[in-house]
């Protein structure tokens, strides 16, 4: 996966916003103003790209247990946030399917009023 596709994907989803909110170099993706993935740029530049995802705390052992390239979140929460290295053992449709994940774990924590705002938005 390169960094075009990533940031495409993660636009392309409903009611996504980018933010830059910690410096330039670390790219947030927001759904309702709740992060679901972020980014640095740097790492994607020297050849060595992650991804932290919010993940169930329960799933997050489970796939820290199974797969070497999914870690505790980096500078994040490590019950909620995994850190995925890309373009490693894991592959570009299963990375997909974490973002899915993070970004329906957020959206579903959000209040049903913004919900349907952002279904609506999209509509």
């Amino acid at each position: 996966m390169n960094l075009e596709t990533y940031y495409e994907y993660c636009l392309s989803k409903k009611g996504v916003t980018e933010h830059f909110p910690f410096d330039e170099d670390t790219l947030v993706f927001k759904v309702g103003r709740k992060m679901f993935a972020l980014s640095s740029l740097s790492q994607w530049e020297k050849g060595e790209p992650s991804v932290n995802l919010k993940c169930d705390p329960d799933k997050a052992e489970e796939l820290r247990a199974q797969y070497d390239d999914i870690k505790p979140g980096f500078h994040m929460s490590k019950i909620h946030w995994n850190t995925v290295n890309i373009n490693k053992d894991l592959s570009d449709c299963f990375v997909i399917k974490l973002i899915d994940d993070s970004y329906e774990l957020v959206f579903k924590s959000l209040t049903k009023k913004l919900q349907i705002e952002i279904i609506e938005l999209e509509n």
